[in-house]
Protein backbone atom coordinates (compact mmCIF):
# COMPACT_ATOMS: atom_id res chain seq x y z
CA UNK A 1 0.00 0.00 0.00
CA UNK A 2 1.53 3.47 -1.10
CA UNK A 3 2.38 5.59 2.11
CA UNK A 4 0.09 7.40 3.80
CA UNK A 5 -2.96 6.06 1.97
CA UNK A 6 -5.95 7.03 3.65
CA UNK A 7 -9.71 6.75 1.90
CA UNK A 8 -12.34 9.58 3.24
CA UNK A 9 -15.39 8.01 3.67
CA UNK A 10 -17.53 10.28 3.70
CA UNK A 11 -17.17 11.32 0.63
CA UNK A 12 -16.50 7.90 -1.12
CA UNK A 13 -19.94 6.21 0.77
CA UNK A 14 -23.22 7.18 -1.23
CA UNK A 15 -21.32 7.99 -4.68
CA UNK A 16 -23.82 6.64 -7.28
CA UNK A 17 -21.47 5.60 -10.53
CA UNK A 18 -23.16 6.65 -13.88
CA UNK A 19 -26.24 4.54 -14.80
CA UNK A 20 -24.49 1.61 -16.84
CA UNK A 21 -26.95 -0.08 -19.85
CA UNK A 22 -26.93 -3.80 -20.13
CA UNK A 23 -28.78 -6.19 -22.32
CA UNK A 24 -29.75 -10.33 -22.43
CA UNK A 25 -31.49 -12.63 -24.49
CA UNK A 26 -32.93 -15.84 -24.39
CA UNK A 27 -29.80 -17.21 -25.97
CA UNK A 28 -27.70 -15.74 -22.70
CA UNK A 29 -30.18 -17.15 -19.93
CA UNK A 30 -29.03 -21.09 -22.01
CA UNK A 31 -25.49 -20.20 -21.99
CA UNK A 32 -25.72 -18.87 -18.38
CA UNK A 33 -27.38 -22.51 -17.61
CA UNK A 34 -24.89 -24.43 -19.20
CA UNK A 35 -21.89 -22.65 -17.79
CA UNK A 36 -23.23 -23.57 -14.31
CA UNK A 37 -23.63 -27.10 -14.80
CA UNK A 38 -27.22 -27.15 -15.29
CA UNK A 39 -28.21 -31.29 -16.68
CA UNK A 40 -29.55 -32.00 -20.27
CA UNK A 41 -32.71 -32.67 -18.71
CA UNK A 42 -33.94 -29.10 -17.15
CA UNK A 43 -35.31 -28.08 -20.38
CA UNK A 44 -37.02 -24.96 -18.50
CA UNK A 45 -33.55 -23.42 -18.16
CA UNK A 46 -31.93 -24.85 -21.65
CA UNK A 47 -34.64 -25.02 -24.41
CA UNK A 48 -36.19 -21.41 -24.95
CA UNK A 49 -39.48 -23.54 -26.84
CA UNK A 50 -40.04 -25.07 -23.36
CA UNK A 51 -43.45 -23.94 -21.66
CA UNK A 52 -41.80 -23.17 -18.49
CA UNK A 53 -38.44 -21.56 -19.86
CA UNK A 54 -36.79 -18.58 -18.18
CA UNK A 55 -33.84 -17.27 -16.72
CA UNK A 56 -31.92 -18.86 -13.30
CA UNK A 57 -32.31 -16.42 -10.64
CA UNK A 58 -28.89 -15.69 -10.53
CA UNK A 59 -28.43 -15.12 -14.04
CA UNK A 60 -28.56 -10.77 -13.83
CA UNK A 61 -24.86 -11.22 -11.40
CA UNK A 62 -23.60 -11.51 -14.77
CA UNK A 63 -24.42 -8.12 -16.26
CA UNK A 64 -22.60 -5.70 -14.62
CA UNK A 65 -19.57 -7.16 -16.48
CA UNK A 66 -21.24 -8.18 -19.81
CA UNK A 67 -22.20 -5.08 -20.37
CA UNK A 68 -24.60 -4.44 -23.64
CA UNK A 69 -24.16 -6.79 -26.32
CA UNK A 70 -23.47 -10.01 -27.58
CA UNK A 71 -19.47 -10.26 -28.02
CA UNK A 72 -16.66 -10.43 -25.78
CA UNK A 73 -15.02 -7.21 -24.48
CA UNK A 74 -11.66 -6.44 -23.08
CA UNK A 75 -11.76 -7.17 -19.29
CA UNK A 76 -10.47 -3.99 -17.50
CA UNK A 77 -10.75 -2.08 -20.69
CA UNK A 78 -13.48 0.16 -18.93
CA UNK A 79 -12.03 1.66 -15.56
CA UNK A 80 -14.99 2.63 -14.53
CA UNK A 81 -15.26 6.48 -12.44
CA UNK A 82 -13.59 6.83 -9.74
CA UNK A 83 -15.17 6.74 -6.55
CA UNK A 84 -14.64 10.56 -4.52
CA UNK A 85 -12.04 10.22 -1.65
CA UNK A 86 -10.81 6.74 -3.02
CA UNK A 87 -6.64 7.55 -4.02
CA UNK A 88 -5.88 5.12 -6.77
CA UNK A 89 -5.73 1.34 -5.83
CA UNK A 90 -3.82 -1.70 -7.32
CA UNK A 91 -6.70 -3.54 -9.14
CA UNK A 92 -4.50 -6.49 -9.17
CA UNK A 93 -5.20 -6.81 -5.54
CA UNK A 94 -8.74 -7.44 -5.69
CA UNK A 95 -10.51 -10.34 -4.54
CA UNK A 96 -14.32 -10.90 -4.77
CA UNK A 97 -14.87 -11.26 -0.71
CA UNK A 98 -19.14 -11.41 -0.66
CA UNK A 99 -22.28 -11.66 -2.55
CA UNK A 100 -25.71 -11.06 -2.13
CA UNK A 101 -28.72 -11.36 -4.29
CA UNK A 102 -32.07 -10.18 -3.90
CA UNK A 103 -35.18 -10.82 -5.73
CA UNK A 104 -37.83 -8.40 -5.92
CA UNK A 105 -39.43 -9.56 -9.02
CA UNK A 106 -38.72 -12.66 -11.34
CA UNK A 107 -36.53 -11.71 -14.33
CA UNK A 108 -38.69 -11.59 -17.62
CA UNK A 109 -38.07 -14.50 -19.33
CA UNK A 110 -37.35 -12.72 -23.00
CA UNK A 111 -34.44 -10.65 -21.40
CA UNK A 112 -34.30 -7.21 -22.52
CA UNK A 113 -32.75 -3.97 -22.06
CA UNK A 114 -31.94 -2.99 -18.40
CA UNK A 115 -30.48 0.08 -16.08
CA UNK A 116 -27.97 -0.75 -13.55
CA UNK A 117 -27.31 2.16 -11.01
CA UNK A 118 -24.46 1.44 -8.66
CA UNK A 119 -23.63 2.83 -5.62
CA UNK A 120 -20.91 2.80 -2.87
CA UNK A 121 -22.59 1.88 0.11
CA UNK A 122 -19.32 1.11 2.41
CA UNK A 123 -15.75 1.44 3.14
CA UNK A 124 -14.20 -0.52 5.61
CA UNK A 125 -10.53 -1.06 6.96
CA UNK A 126 -9.78 -4.75 7.53
CA UNK A 127 -6.51 -4.03 8.51
CA UNK A 128 -4.70 -6.64 6.28
CA UNK A 129 -6.95 -4.89 3.19
CA UNK A 130 -9.73 -2.49 2.94
CA UNK A 131 -13.16 -3.74 2.02
CA UNK A 132 -15.25 -1.76 -1.00
CA UNK A 133 -18.99 -2.62 -0.65
CA UNK A 134 -21.32 -1.97 -3.83
CA UNK A 135 -25.20 -2.30 -3.95
CA UNK A 136 -26.07 -2.94 -7.96
CA UNK A 137 -29.90 -1.98 -8.94
CA UNK A 138 -31.41 -3.84 -11.66
CA UNK A 139 -34.41 -2.01 -13.45
CA UNK A 140 -35.80 -2.36 -16.61
CA UNK A 141 -37.01 0.60 -19.12
CA UNK A 142 -40.35 1.47 -17.16
CA UNK A 143 -38.17 1.08 -13.83
CA UNK A 144 -39.52 -2.12 -13.02
CA UNK A 145 -37.08 -3.11 -10.15
CA UNK A 146 -35.76 -6.74 -10.43
CA UNK A 147 -33.03 -6.93 -8.12
CA UNK A 148 -30.51 -6.10 -5.38
CA UNK A 149 -26.89 -7.05 -5.73
CA UNK A 150 -24.03 -6.13 -3.10
CA UNK A 151 -20.74 -7.25 -3.12
CA UNK A 152 -17.86 -6.91 -1.59
CA UNK A 153 -14.39 -6.63 -2.89
CA UNK A 154 -11.27 -6.75 -0.83
CA UNK A 155 -8.37 -5.19 -1.77
CA UNK A 156 -5.37 -6.83 -0.55
CA UNK A 157 -2.57 -4.48 1.32
CA UNK A 158 -4.84 -1.38 1.60
CA UNK A 159 -5.48 -1.24 5.44
CA UNK A 160 -4.33 0.62 8.23
CA UNK A 161 -6.07 4.02 7.47
CA UNK A 162 -7.84 3.43 10.73
CA UNK A 163 -10.94 3.89 8.68
CA UNK A 164 -14.65 2.44 10.25
CA UNK A 165 -14.09 -1.85 10.41
CA UNK A 166 -17.53 -2.12 9.53
CA UNK A 167 -20.85 -3.89 10.78
CA UNK A 168 -20.27 -7.44 11.88
CA UNK A 169 -21.76 -9.90 10.12
CA UNK A 170 -24.48 -12.27 10.87
CA UNK A 171 -23.20 -15.81 10.97
CA UNK A 172 -24.74 -18.90 9.69
CA UNK A 173 -23.01 -21.92 11.41
CA UNK A 174 -24.68 -25.23 9.33
CA UNK A 175 -27.08 -27.16 11.79
CA UNK A 176 -24.76 -30.35 13.69
CA UNK A 177 -27.04 -33.19 11.41
CA UNK A 178 -27.18 -34.08 7.81
CA UNK A 179 -27.97 -31.80 5.33
CA UNK A 180 -31.23 -32.21 4.15
CA UNK A 181 -30.28 -31.81 0.50
CA UNK A 182 -27.01 -32.59 -1.49
CA UNK A 183 -25.83 -32.37 -5.02
CA UNK A 184 -22.66 -32.76 -6.82
CA UNK A 185 -21.39 -31.68 -9.73
CA UNK A 186 -17.97 -32.51 -11.50
CA UNK A 187 -17.14 -29.60 -13.34
CA UNK A 188 -15.35 -29.84 -16.70
CA UNK A 189 -11.50 -28.91 -17.37
CA UNK A 190 -13.40 -26.16 -19.62
CA UNK A 191 -15.74 -25.07 -16.86
CA UNK A 192 -14.34 -22.01 -17.26
CA UNK A 193 -13.75 -21.63 -21.08
CA UNK A 194 -17.40 -21.98 -20.81
CA UNK A 195 -19.02 -19.55 -18.06
CA UNK A 196 -16.62 -16.79 -19.32
CA UNK A 197 -18.92 -16.06 -22.01
CA UNK A 198 -21.45 -15.10 -19.97
CA UNK A 199 -19.81 -11.76 -19.50
CA UNK A 200 -16.63 -12.28 -16.94
CA UNK A 201 -13.66 -12.38 -19.42
CA UNK A 202 -11.20 -11.65 -16.49
CA UNK A 203 -7.91 -13.44 -18.07
CA UNK A 204 -7.11 -14.96 -14.01
CA UNK A 205 -9.76 -17.54 -15.67
CA UNK A 206 -8.75 -19.08 -18.85
CA UNK A 207 -4.62 -17.31 -19.26
CA UNK A 208 -2.01 -19.54 -17.43
CA UNK A 209 0.90 -16.87 -17.62
CA UNK A 210 -1.63 -14.33 -15.77
CA UNK A 211 -2.87 -16.92 -13.28
CA UNK A 212 0.80 -17.69 -12.21
CA UNK A 213 1.17 -14.13 -12.38
CA UNK A 214 -0.86 -13.69 -9.18
CA UNK A 215 0.04 -16.92 -7.43
CA UNK A 216 -2.35 -19.49 -8.72
CA UNK A 217 -0.57 -22.48 -10.56
CA UNK A 218 -3.63 -22.66 -13.16
CA UNK A 219 -6.65 -20.05 -14.11
CA UNK A 220 -9.41 -20.40 -11.31
CA UNK A 221 -13.01 -20.86 -11.70
CA UNK A 222 -14.93 -17.74 -11.87
CA UNK A 223 -16.73 -17.32 -7.91
CA UNK A 224 -19.88 -16.55 -9.30
CA UNK A 225 -19.84 -19.84 -11.16
CA UNK A 226 -19.33 -21.80 -7.88
CA UNK A 227 -22.10 -19.27 -6.87
CA UNK A 228 -24.26 -20.10 -9.82
CA UNK A 229 -23.97 -23.84 -8.86
CA UNK A 230 -25.10 -23.10 -5.28
CA UNK A 231 -28.00 -21.34 -5.98
CA UNK A 232 -28.90 -23.40 -8.77
CA UNK A 233 -28.92 -26.91 -6.54
CA UNK A 234 -30.85 -24.97 -3.98
CA UNK A 235 -33.81 -24.05 -6.79
CA UNK A 236 -33.71 -27.61 -8.20
CA UNK A 237 -33.61 -29.15 -4.55
CA UNK A 238 -35.88 -27.24 -2.42
CA UNK A 239 -37.86 -25.17 -4.63
CA UNK A 240 -38.97 -27.61 -7.78
CA UNK A 241 -37.12 -25.70 -9.82
CA UNK A 242 -39.84 -23.21 -9.61
CA UNK A 243 -37.89 -19.79 -10.26
CA UNK A 244 -40.83 -17.76 -9.01
CA UNK A 245 -40.11 -18.96 -5.50
CA UNK A 246 -36.22 -17.69 -5.08
CA UNK A 247 -36.14 -14.68 -2.84
CA UNK A 248 -32.23 -14.47 -1.90
CA UNK A 249 -28.98 -15.95 -1.88
CA UNK A 250 -26.25 -15.11 0.41
CA UNK A 251 -22.75 -16.22 1.00
CA UNK A 252 -18.56 -15.41 1.07
CA UNK A 253 -15.81 -16.50 -0.97
CA UNK A 254 -13.15 -18.52 1.08
CA UNK A 255 -11.29 -20.26 -1.54
CA UNK A 256 -10.86 -20.85 -5.23
CA UNK A 257 -12.33 -23.71 -7.29
CA UNK A 258 -9.88 -25.21 -9.76
CA UNK A 259 -11.65 -26.14 -13.59
CA UNK A 260 -12.47 -30.11 -13.51
CA UNK A 261 -12.78 -30.36 -9.55
CA UNK A 262 -16.03 -31.65 -7.99
CA UNK A 263 -18.05 -28.76 -6.75
CA UNK A 264 -20.04 -30.09 -3.64
CA UNK A 265 -23.25 -28.13 -2.48
CA UNK A 266 -24.51 -28.84 1.44
CA UNK A 267 -28.15 -27.36 2.22
CA UNK A 268 -29.99 -27.24 5.43
CA UNK A 269 -33.16 -26.33 5.64
CA UNK A 270 -34.00 -23.81 8.75
CA UNK A 271 -36.91 -21.30 10.10
CA UNK A 272 -36.48 -17.78 9.04
CA UNK A 273 -38.09 -14.58 10.35
CA UNK A 274 -40.55 -14.35 7.57
CA UNK A 275 -42.44 -16.83 7.94
CA UNK A 276 -43.60 -17.34 4.00
CA UNK A 277 -40.03 -18.18 3.15
CA UNK A 278 -37.57 -21.33 3.90
CA UNK A 279 -34.72 -20.17 5.17
CA UNK A 280 -31.66 -22.38 3.80
CA UNK A 281 -27.90 -22.30 5.46
CA UNK A 282 -25.69 -24.06 2.52
CA UNK A 283 -21.92 -24.98 2.24
CA UNK A 284 -19.75 -25.27 -0.64
CA UNK A 285 -16.80 -27.73 -0.92
CA UNK A 286 -14.31 -29.36 -3.32
CA UNK A 287 -14.81 -32.73 -2.54
CA UNK A 288 -10.80 -33.41 -4.42
CA UNK A 289 -9.19 -31.28 -1.55
CA UNK A 290 -11.62 -31.04 1.40
CA UNK A 291 -11.99 -27.59 1.26
CA UNK A 292 -14.74 -24.93 1.59
CA UNK A 293 -14.95 -22.54 -0.94
CA UNK A 294 -18.28 -20.98 -0.04
CA UNK A 295 -18.83 -20.19 3.73
CA UNK A 296 -21.51 -18.40 5.23
CA UNK A 297 -24.24 -19.16 2.52
CA UNK A 298 -27.73 -18.45 3.42
CA UNK A 299 -30.91 -18.06 1.06
CA UNK A 300 -34.56 -17.83 1.01
CA UNK A 301 -37.01 -19.68 -1.19
CA UNK A 302 -41.14 -18.79 -1.44
CA UNK A 303 -42.93 -22.21 0.39
CA UNK A 304 -45.75 -21.34 -2.28
CA UNK A 305 -45.02 -20.11 -5.61
CA UNK A 306 -46.06 -16.58 -5.42
CA UNK A 307 -48.29 -15.14 -8.33
CA UNK A 308 -46.30 -14.57 -11.53
CA UNK A 309 -45.83 -11.20 -12.51
CA UNK A 310 -44.18 -11.58 -15.71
Amino acid sequence: MPEGYKVDVSKAVGHKSPIQKVDCTKRDFALYALGVGVKEEEMSFLYELDPSFGPLPTYPLVLGLKGEGADTNVFGESKGDAIPGMPPYDPNKIVHGEQTLQVHKPFPKNGGKFDLEKTVTGVYDKGSGMVIETAMDLYDQNKVHYCTMVSKSFVRGYGGWNGPKGPKAPSYAPPKRQPDAFESFKTSVQQAQLYRLSGDYNPLHIDVPVARSVGFPNPILHGLCTYGIAGHAILKHLAGNDRSRFKSIEGRFSSPVFPGETVEVYMWKVDDKDPKVQGVIFAVKVKERDIVVINNGYATIYKESPASKL
